[in-house]
């Protein structure tokens, strides 16, 4: 699969989004190493911390699948620049993501911006440092 292809199916999602109060939709689909790929838009809520954003919707409908080995992940907003995942995201990607997967983050405009998971989220709190 292209990059543009996942590319095309986050902005698909991207128009399922619920964002009755800050009208900010955001799309993002991940392909996993089995070839099928997971969607998610994001979700508001009159109560702003229960939202979830389409990162997380995507992977944790990956996670409830049965997922667990990821190639790469598209996210797409109608932003300036290629959209950047919140500090929630980040860090659940750093949860499920290779260091070394690419996340192509991208807008309406065509303007993509491929980084690495640990690029993106340098020196991550990881599941190891909870180890003793």
């Amino acid at each position: 699969m292209s990059n543009q292809e996942l590319i095309n199916k986050a902005i698909e999602i991207r128009e399922q989004a619920y964002v009755p109060y800050s009208k900010f939709k955001v799309g993002a689909a991940l392909l996993t190493k089995s070839g099928k790929i997971y969607t998610g838009c994001n979700i508001e809520n009159a109560a702003y911390p229960v939202s979830l954003c389409a990162e997380r919707v995507a992977i944790f409908k990956a996670i409830s699948e049965g997922e667990t080995e990821f190639i790469e992940l598209a996210v797409v907003a109608d932003t300036e620049r290629p959209v950047p995942p919140c500090g929630s995201c980040r860090q659940v990607m750093s949860e499920f993501f290779d260091s070394k997967m690419n996340i192509h983050l991208t807008n309406l405009n065509d303007n993509t911006m491929t980084v690495r998971m640990e690029e993106l989220l340098p020196f991550s709190f990881q599941k190891s440092d909870m180890e003793k």
